[in-house]
């Protein structure tokens, strides 16, 4: 298995949040997650940032837990990360965002970072 470096956008230090739960497994599977989210917190031993330090970290995957009115916001930061996939969680679908992506040759999947990672197909 590869390891990734995969931005968590949307991060919460709230253990019973998704992307909590995707950051602690995506960790326990070997990938290094940058967490990104609205305040500061930890979650185990990794810091929710605020905003990227710049340069910008070189990202392989962005996996979202923010609604698309949400994402709006992020949209100049998750394409001038270059990612070559974004996941789209349930719940974060979003026609705008996928269109935009798929333009510039970004993968989208619309799947569950945990299941995922659960049955081995991250």
């Amino acid at each position: 298995m590869k390891s990734e470096t995969v931005l968590v956008l949307g991060a919460s230090d709230n253990p019973e949040r998704y992307s909590y739960k995707a950051a602690v497994s995506l960790q326990k599977n070997g990938h290094k997650p940058i967490l990104l989210g609205n305040k500061q917190g930890k979650v185990l031993d990794m810091n929710i940032l605020t905003e990227l330090p710049v340069p910008y970290p070189h990202i392989d995957t962005i996996t979202l837990y923010l609604n698309s009115e949400r994402q709006k916001a992020y949209y100049d930061l998750i394409f001038s990360l270059n990612p070559k996939r974004i996941i789209m969680n349930p719940g974060t679908e979003n026609e705008e965002l996928t269109e935009m992506a798929e333009q510039k040759f970004i993968q989208v999947e619309h799947a569950c970072t945990l299941v995922m990672l659960s049955i081995g197909n991250f």
